[in-house]
């Protein structure tokens, strides 16, 4: 098949979750034979933190106005919408006036959803709701998917979870500049950050003895920093198995909108398992759909369970459980076999 995807951005992993997941599935779509072109607004913000120029798998279109793209849609199978694409009302129009099947890709449910009962416009929706489109997928499963028809008028909905490129992300050598006990892998966010204090800075606090690894962007300079606290701004996706390998376990903690939804894992969460890495998470709803709880992946809910984790001793055997479970079931080869496998349900190409 052939598909158009216009989308926040692929060049860029800066400040963003979009990027890796879509590297991971166009990659995949790739080697399984499909011509897919991905059409990105070319930004400053992500221009002057640009770490991927060629798309594997693909091609990679940069423009700097809509008026400048010169889709191919026309000619597509799939024209492809995503959540925070700068354009997306005009490349939605594009796509529902096109012969191609017309998706929308919410890779953001949780917020979008959020916005909407909150009374909040959402920039990056239709004014007249998703009816237009063919299908709607979704980054979040369960509930979700009935609020999507039920409020923004979606005919038909699928969700496409995240996944992991099994390839890129998997055990590596320990890297000293990212050895620890704990890490955690995550941009700032407000809503997240009670869980960030409960669960990786008390630890932290009180046990300073052992050594904890902060990585990600947008970190205030008042943020309650302690001394064994090793922090990166920035780690680029090439350095991401070394960061996951070279703790003692990781930590996986989900936004609170994502939290209360459930059923939407993070990237994070599969890049880590990849890895190897042994995984303490938060908890909601819907975990157990890709993980089993004891068995495959920790859950935690205060810091002396965190601390009672990094003291036991079956953590490798359950990374190695989560590894094996991640490349047979949350790959992007098995993603991309899906999203596939739904277009082809669709009925203009059935």
């Amino acid at each position: 098949m052939k598909l158009s995807i216009f989308g926040l951005t692929v060049s860029s992993s800066w400040g963003n979750g979009h990027a890796t997941l879509w590297r991971g599935l166009i990659r995949a779509l790739g080697a399984q034979g499909h011509d897919v072109t991905f059409f990105e607004r070319d930004v400053s913000w992500y221009a002057d933190h640009r770490d991927l120029r060629e798309l594997p798998g693909g091609q990679l279109v940069l423009y700097r106005d809509w008026q400048d793209v010169r889709s191919d849609a026309a000619d597509a199978d799939a024209v492809f919408v995503t959540s925070y694409c700068p354009d997306a009302v005009a490349a939605s129009r594009l796509a529902t006036a096109s012969p191609a099947l017309a998706v929308f890709y919410d890779m953001d449910t949780p917020v979008t959803l959020g916005r909407l009962a909150a009374g909040e416009a959402v920039d990056y929706l239709p004014p007249e709701g998703l009816g237009g489109f063919d299908l709607v997928l979704s980054y979040t499963g369960g509930p979700a998917l009935d609020v999507l028809r039920r409020d923004l008028g979606a005919r038909r909905t699928a969700a496409l979870y995240g996944h992991v490129d099994g390839d890129v992300h998997r055990p590596v050598a320990r890297q000293a500049m990212f050895g620890g006990d704990l890490s955690y892998l995550g941009t700032y966010a407000e809503d997240r950050q009670p869980l960030v204090e409960r669960l990786f800075l008390e630890p932290a606090r009180r046990r300073p003895e052992l050594r904890f690894v902060l990585g990600g962007s947008g970190y205030p300079q008042d943020f309650p920093w302690t001394d064994n606290l090793h922090f990166m701004r920035h780690v680029a996706p090439p350095d991401h198995p070394a960061f996951f390998c070279s703790s003692r376990a990781t930590l996986n903690v989900t936004r609170r909108d994502m939290a209360a939804m459930g059923w939407c894992p993070s990237g994070r969460l599969f890049e880590a398992a990849a890895c190897g890495a042994p995984i303490l998470s938060d908890r909601w709803p819907g975990l157990d759909a890709f993980f089993t709880p004891g068995e495959e992946i920790l859950l935690v809910d205060t810091p002396e369970e965190v601390m009672a984790a990094l003291d036991g001793a079956d953590l490798p055997a359950m990374a190695s459980r989560a590894r094996a479970r991640t490349l047979a079931e949350h790959s992007s080869a098995v993603r991309a076999a899906e999203l596939v496998d739904l277009l082809h349900a669709m009925p203009a190409l059935a």
